[in-house]
């Protein structure tokens, strides 16, 4: 009985200790923020060289590569100087693409895993881009700066906080940019959406929804070397929130005038990737680490909530959600691309009988093409036609190339940062650690450290 005593008053004593400290330091789980190393500053707004001519060179030519460089092709002043895969028949593929469409063959590496260090070395290259597998992403991206170039990185990555922190270190200390190929940020309806948040249309942004969620049942067979199964089998987390998460950091300004604070997961348990391996492999899996659906949250310093889902095992249609609620308005994406606003000038739906469920609904087909057309995103408008043509998601990876090499030709910071890249990533080891550990809150360093409150809202350089 005494040593129960005992037991209760230590944990009384405790309780009464923690409560005196601020909220945030009793519960949440603290994330290591490596110290700035002496003589290195950020990289916020960076600006490097003019580049008139860009020369790229393309690392991994599989399932995305192919198209980034056909896309390229389309972009005036640019200059493809090197393609390298792990096979030569892919090399060759794209060699045969170009010769197509007029341009000079480049040179090829191929062989193994280590080719692209080759790559990264040759001295007329001004921009590697990184379309390899996720595991390699942030290796070949922290060599490529060491080596002197930009590194442009499709998604996601970086994998883990030692490979963000070594890109954002790298780029601090060489002065190049680092910036990841996120495409969804340049969606028509997520760009228009953005522009409409800028403008004010929609009020403050205090809610953010984003997601993955993509059956990738036809597609496993066809990673290479089946490095994506092999992800999820073996990790826990959202692997993929970038897709989601980028657009709804882009329309609250994070780290331009807000900053992430902390994240707290759930997960379901594994069933569609087990009988998938079991039915269609004949594999007798146990243990399959990633869930069947994850659901974040995310809290802001300025008071911001954001929900960020994963799911590529379920039958459900594609969804990246992208939904922003704002004082004045709301936009949603998926599954019905609508706005509803708090005017009944705008918004003829709204009316005052509350027993009218859909007394406040999406504003009316022509009123949302109007919303479209008059607050079309400025650099979307003089490209608009040829990236549809173009291609790549209906036209947005053609808008996310071309903005990357005009900035670069003319000098001036890039759409995203290499901050961007760490909030957009650090998903993926926080949430695991977040569901290891029951679910507890855990914090979500300032990757600025320091300086995400310097600029005041997101610009795009004209």
């Amino acid at each position: 009985m005494k040593k129960l005593i005992t037991l209760f008053s230590v944990c009384l004593l405790l309780f009464s200790c923690n409560s005196q400290q601020p909220k945030e330091q009793s519960y949440v789980i603290k994330t290591p923020t490596p110290e700035r190393p002496a003589g290195q500053t950020d990289v916020l707004e960076l600006r490097t060289d003019p580049l008139p001519t860009v020369r790229v060179a393309f690392i991994g030519l599989g399932m995305r590569g192919p198209g980034a460089v056909n896309r390229m092709t389309h972009i005036p002043g640019v200059e493809i100087i090197a393609l390298c895969d792990v096979e030569q028949k892919n090399t060759e593929k794209v060699n045969k693409m170009l010769e197509g469409r007029g341009f000079p063959k480049a040179q090829e590496f191929y062989g193994d895993t280590s080719v692209w260090r080759k790559v990264t070395a040759l001295p007329n290259v001004d921009l590697i881009y990184v379309a390899t597998d996720w595991k390699s992403h942030a290796t070949i991206g922290i060599q490529a700066m060491k080596d002197g170039k930009h590194v442009a990185i499709e998604v996601p990555s970086a994998m883990n906080m030692d490979e963000i922190w070594g890109l954002i270190n790298t780029s601090e200390q060489t002065r190049k940019h680092c910036m990841q190929l996120e495409n969804c940020v340049y969606d028509f309806f997520e760009l228009t959406t953005l522009n409409m948040t800028q403008q004010g249309l929609l009020g403050e942004i205090v809610h953010g929804e984003g997601a993955y969620i993509h059956g990738l049942q036809p597609y496993w067979d066809e990673y290479w070397n089946n490095w994506r199964m092999d992800y999820n089998e073996k990790h826990r987390g959202d692997l993929y929130p970038t897709h989601g998460l980028g657009p709804v950091c882009q329309a609250m300004n994070i780290h331009r005038g807000d900053k992430l604070n902390y994240l707290v997961s759930v997960d379901s348990k594994q069933i569609s990737s087990i009988n998938y391996l079991k039915e269609k492999r004949g594999q007798d899996v146990t243990e399959f680490r990633n869930g069947e659906h994850t659901s974040t949250l995310i809290s802001t310093e300025k008071g911001k909530s954001i929900l960020i889902e994963h799911n590529v095992n379920s039958p459900r249609p594609y969804n990246r959600m992208y939904q922003l609620t704002g004082t004045k308005g709301f936009a949603n994406k998926y599954p019905i691309e609508g706005y509803a606003l708090g005017s009944e000038e705008l918004d003829p739906a709204l009316t005052k009988n509350h027993e009218n469920l859909t007394a406040h609904d999406f504003v009316p087909e022509d009123v949302r093409k109007a919303l479209m057309e008059k607050y079309k995103h400025p650099i979307a408008k003089d490209i608009e036609e040829q990236a549809k043509q173009v291609g790549g998601h209906g036209g947005m990876d053609f808008i996310m190339d071309y903005r990357l090499i005009y900035c670069l030709q003319k000098g001036l910071p890039l759409d995203m940062d290499v901050y961007d890249l760490a909030e957009w990533c650090c998903l993926i080891p926080l949430t695991a650690v977040s569901l290891d550990n029951n679910s507890a809150p855990v914090e979500i360093p300032d990757f600025t450290r320091g300086g995400w409150n310097k600029l005041q809202g997101l610009k795009f350089a004209q």
